[in-house]
């Protein structure tokens, strides 16, 4: 439950906000391709499905100034972040190198030839706060096994409503 007065939202990111994600992405979306491709992998890829409940209230405990949470279930990371941008007006940054996705999940990736930003995370929050409580978050997500993974992946920049990826390469 949001505590009352407190604004969430899309409507509620602005420039200055970090971007975290409670862990690993598309874990669950390669569980499940994998499975119904009967497929496996050396290292088996297991879902990250999870209640969010509890991690959700520890964040927001730990974080007043939480602008946004959201699970990027349907249509991944990339998916989650053009609409929360569009819906902003907010520009974004991500840091390619930052996002956390497991050697065996990426392996599995490349293999089926899907990207992973774009597959299900079905126990994963994103979460978008002031900078200066990023860190107390990050402990919060950090002390449940859910959020153990959890780390700033980017930035909120400014106005337009897009989403920018500063790859590797």
């Amino acid at each position: 439950l949001v505590p009352p007065g407190r604004e969430m939202g899309a409507q509620a990111i602005r420039p200055g906000h970090v971007i975290l994600i409670s862990g690993g992405i598309a874990e669950h979306g390669v569980a499940v391709l994998s499975a119904r491709a009967g497929l496996s992998f050396e290292t088996p890829v297991v879902s990250d499905v999870a209640p969010l409940n509890g991690l959700a209230t520890a964040v927001l405990e730990a974080a007043p100034g939480i602008a946004c949470m959201r699970d990027p279930t349907r249509g991944g990371l990339a998916t989650a972040l053009a609409d929360l941008a569009a819906a902003s007006g907010c520009d974004m940054v991500v840091e390619e190198e930052a996002i956390p996705i497991q050697p065996a999940v990426m392996g599995a990736c490349e293999m089926l030839g899907v990207d992973p930003l774009y597959l299900a995370c079905e126990g994963r929050a994103l979460v978008f706060c002031p900078e200066e409580e990023a860190e107390a978050a990050l402990a919060a997500m950090r002390a449940r096994p859910e959020g153990a993974g959890a780390r700033i992946i980017g930035r909120v920049t400014g106005s337009g409503g897009r989403v920018f990826l500063r790859t590797l390469a």
